[in-house]
């Protein structure tokens, strides 16, 4: 399951992923991270393995700056306080894909602090040079499953919120079982959330939709701040992606749910 967060509905391109005109080097592997779930458990992995295509600034990006901005992944609690040389109220952001709407909410929201999980290497690129170009200094990124990240490296009741934007709809009813909103999931990131935090989902899929707002009712940590769907908060950007499907009649849903 794919965690990149730009709408990608019916075929689109990943937000800023044809910005460059730089001709692109295509890996055929560009996911190496894997589950280390224990023996004899599993879980919805938040991405599939695909072919990536990774610019030359992508890859310079991660050579250069990844040590300096990621998190590696470790199977023990984060301390986020040392993780952002800073105590600050932290939002967890699963799949950024190629990172504009990250930097535009860290920019508006300056006094938190975000952590973006993302495991493709063009995205994570894509958002280093981002971050270096408008010296954005709030946000860090970790490269590696975000189920496994949320279940291993924080700890209950430390997020301000999560953020999950447009996650991969699997619109065939067979592939419903991969989509990223499941309840076990939503359960753990309610238990890391403190209270009064919140979670807030968007899609551009109606049927996605519907799906989130099921498992989000049903998880007994959240309450919903609407009576069904929520209006796009103003920290929330329209993306160009977005503002091309509302203009052709096409919806988008935000849910946002908080801790009780």
């Amino acid at each position: 399951m794919n965690t990149n967060t730009e709408p990608k509905s019916g075929g689109q391109t990943p937000q800023g992923a044809a910005a460059s005109k730089l001709p692109a080097i295509t890996q055929a592997d560009d996911v190496v991270t894997t589950s280390s779930a224990p023996s004899g458990t599993s879980h919805i992995r938040s991405f599939v393995h695909r072919r990536a295509h990774i610019t030359p600034s992508q890859k310079e990006a991660l050579d250069r700056l990844l040590p300096q901005w990621s998190v590696a992944y470790r199977c023990a609690p984060l301390d986020l306080d040392q993780a952002f040389g800073r105590s600050a109220p932290t939002v967890l952001e699963i799949g950024f894909g190629m990172g504009e709407t990250t930097l535009k909410i860290a920019q508006a929201r300056p006094d938190d602090n975000f952590l973006g999980v993302e495991v493709f290497n063009a995205g994570v690129g894509a958002l280093l040079k981002r971050i270096d170009e408008a010296a954005q200094t709030n946000i860090r990124i970790i490269q590696h499953d975000a189920v496994e990240v949320a279940r291993d490296m924080i700890a209950p009741d430390t997020l301000a919120g999560v953020h999950i934007y447009f996650p991969d709809p699997w619109p065939k009813k067979r592939h419903h079982k991969r989509r990223l909103v499941q309840p076990p999931f939503i359960e753990l990131l309610a238990s890391r959330i403190k209270p009064g935090g919140y979670i807030h989902c968007a899609t551009d899929w109606e049927n996605y939709a519907e799906q989130m707002l099921d498992v989000l009712s049903h998880v007994p940590l959240l309450t919903n701040t609407a009576d069904d769907y929520a209006p796009r908060p103003d920290f929330r950007p329209q993306t160009k992606f977005e503002t091309r499907g509302l203009r052709l009649g096409h919806g988008v849903w935000d849910l946002i749910f908080t801790r009780k």
